[in-house]
């Protein structure tokens, strides 16, 4: 049996997998019955690797090497501002890469975040094959439509060294707008995807029509999320703390993990009822003794807490309809994705602004991971009722002289697409053409996120202006930007695929591919040997039981045989070697039908069976 493409949704705060069999999308639970994992991974001090809800748990003893909403982090440069801003305010450490990345730092050792995003993904994908029963090799996965060309490559990668082939990256509204619309073929409708997610705020406008879904605009802001909500209420309890006690919970890790856990409690409890009670005991010690936090918020104070980030979001909203043309109340419909858009204030605001009550028939936590387990089908050739036309969520270009950003493709362009312009020389005789590859929307080149650089050599010597040098830019499908440059006159051509110039390089991505893979056999094979050891000792346990019932009625070469098979399987026990825990299972197997002829002996011997009355 041929596994099928997966679906998955990994995100800031919980992850998702889904896959499409017997003509719908199935959400497949982890190892835990869950439906959507922690995207968080730990690092214990016995070298263990934890993932998922095992690895928040310890998080309050182990806060400096449990990673969490390691998506924010993906595809960054360390010194970009939000980045900047973010340091203060994560209890592990995140140091600069030689190349300006970030590196996460975790029991003395550097992981990017795309080797920490990889073993969220290989997880997922193990609980994909416990449950399918079959080796899964390719996946969806999605990203919010605002992430850039580098954050793209960089979930690829992670994908990659998770042992996995992306077959498409899928923007979370597209993703979402496919689960609603699956169902819905044969109406036309304008559809709005407000996904306002743990660490990220994306809004994507749709058509459906019977079908065919097209997205005409989407626009967003990849550091807005519902880690920003949780950080109102931890300065609001850490700022009253200090002020009533003078104690400042800040210099303390583990302390302030759990400040952090009761502030995403009380965020959770506000969604459904008007106020809640925060209760932290011996939360600091000082002279007159222990100090317990304990305090009262109310609805009403979270929402004034937070109104200035539930009003950024709906900037991107304003621009995303005027990109495509639209005004709200062309919108027919409104989807709500990501958990932070269960604040009733959220719903409100979203409601007042497009004029019409959102839906809550789709779950916002496993939405986009079943619209990527349909985009998945439809790759796959299962679904053929449903097209899908995307665009490039930011604008490329290339800089020209004075450090201006000319754009090639302009945001919101359908792909796939191909775009040309004529460009030439500033010099006399210039012989050489460096064509820096942008994305953004600032005039400012510098201002935009560098992609690549490549030359165009050997341009036939000319006064400055005379040459004539095409540019070419093409998206494809998944997309994937291919630059070329052409000199007219010669028609001499350079053309490159274009990665992010920052990032991982492809070998090491292969090295982490390879390490991940030998690591998962290791993981895999110690699994065998635990399940081995158990199997064993369980029936060591037994037939010693029985042998000391039975020793009296067994031959002295059969004594010999069980002794010697029982110090065997002790030492198979000891060493841990799988073959040899293999070979004393079937030795003990052998010890269990001597002695099962030792107790049919004996009940032959005691005579027949008295009559029952």
């Amino acid at each position: 049996m041929k596994a099928p493409i997966i679906g998955i949704d990994l995100g800031t705060t919980n992850s998702c997998v889904a896959v499409f069999q017997n003509d719908r999308a199935e959400v497949i639970p982890n190892k835990e019955g869950a439906r959507t994992t922690p995207s968080i991974v730990a690092f214990t001090e016995r070298g263990d690797r934890l993932v998922g809800q095992i690895a928040k748990r310890q998080a309050l003893l182990n806060p400096a090497n449990t990673i969490f909403a390691v998506k924010r982090l993906i595809g960054r440069k360390y010194q970009s501002p939000p980045i900047q801003q973010a340091l203060p305010l994560l209890p592990y450490k995140i140091v600069p890469a030689p190349n300006g990345d970030i590196r996460i730092v975790a029991q003395q050792r550097e992981y990017s975040p795309e080797e920490i995003s990889a073993y969220i993904l290989a997880y997922l994908k193990e609980c994909a094959e416990d449950y399918l029963g079959v080796p899964v090799t390719e996946a969806v996965i999605s990203v919010p439509a605002y992430f850039d060309d580098a954050q793209r490559q960089a979930t690829k990668d992670a994908g990659r060294i998770a042992g996995l082939e992306v077959r498409r990256i899928l923007n979370e509204p597209t993703a979402a707008a496919l689960a609603y619309g699956l169902d819905k073929t044969d109406r036309r409708e304008i559809i709005a995807v407000y996904d306002l997610g743990g660490g990220t705020f994306d809004i994507t406008i749709l058509e459906n029509d019977r079908g065919q879904f097209r997205v005409l605009a989407t626009a967003g802001d990849s550091f807005l999320g519902g880690e920003d909500f949780d950080q109102r209420i931890i300065q609001w309890m850490v700022d009253s703390f200090l002020q009533e006690t003078g104690i400042d919970l800040r210099a303390d890790r583990m302390v302030m993990q759990r400040v952090k856990e009761a502030a995403e409690a009380a965020k959770c409890e506000l969604s459904y009822q008007p106020e809640t009670r925060i209760h932290l005991p011996f939360i600091a010690v000082d002279a007159s003794g222990p100090k317990h936090l304990q305090m009262t918020l109310t609805r009403a104070k979270f929402e004034s807490m937070v109104e200035d980030l539930i009003q950024r979001t709906l900037e991107p909203c304003r621009r995303a309809l005027q990109d495509a043309g639209l005004k709200p109340h062309d919108v027919t419909k409104v989807i709500l994705v990501g958990g932070q858009t269960r604040m009733p204030k959220v719903q409100e605001a979203v409601a007042r602004f497009f004029g019409t009550a959102p839906s809550r028939e789709i779950n916002p936590d496993e939405v986009v991971a079943v619209g990527a387990a349909i985009q998945a089908a439809i790759l796959a050739g299962e679904v053929r009722e449903i097209t899908l036309l995307d665009v490039v969520p930011m604008s490329l270009g290339v800089e020209i002289r004075g450090g201006r950003f000319v754009p090639l493709i302009p945001r919101n362009t359908p792909v796939p697409t191909r775009h040309s312009q004529i460009f030439t020389t500033v010099q006399d005789n210039q012989r050489v053409v460096e064509i820096h590859v942008l994305q953004g929307e600032s005039e400012r080149a510098y201002e935009n996120r560098s992609l690549a650089r490549f030359e165009l050599t050997d341009i036939m010597p000319a006064p400055a202006g005379i040459p004539q040098i095409e540019v070419t830019f093409e998206v494809d499908a998944n997309g994937i930007l291919q630059v070329s440059a052409v000199d007219v006159a010669t028609g001499r051509e350079q053309s490159i695929r274009v990665h992010p110039s920052s990032g991982l390089s492809r070998k090491e991505v292969e090295r982490l591919a390879l390490q991940a893979a030998d690591e998962a056999e290791r993981r895999k094979q110690a699994q065998q040997v635990e399940k081995y050891k158990k199997e064993l000792a369980d029936l060591l346990e037994n037939s010693r039981k029985v042998y000391s019932q039975f020793e009296n009625h067994l031959d002295e070469s059969e004594r010999s045989t069980v002794q010697a098979v029982f110090r065997q399987v002790q030492a198979a026990l000891h060493s841990g070697n799988l073959s040899q825990l293999q070979e004393a299972i079937e030795q003990i197997q052998q010890v269990s039908e001597i002695l099962t002829q030792a107790m049919f002996r004996t009940a032959m011997d005691s005579g027949p069976n008295p009559p029952l009355i």
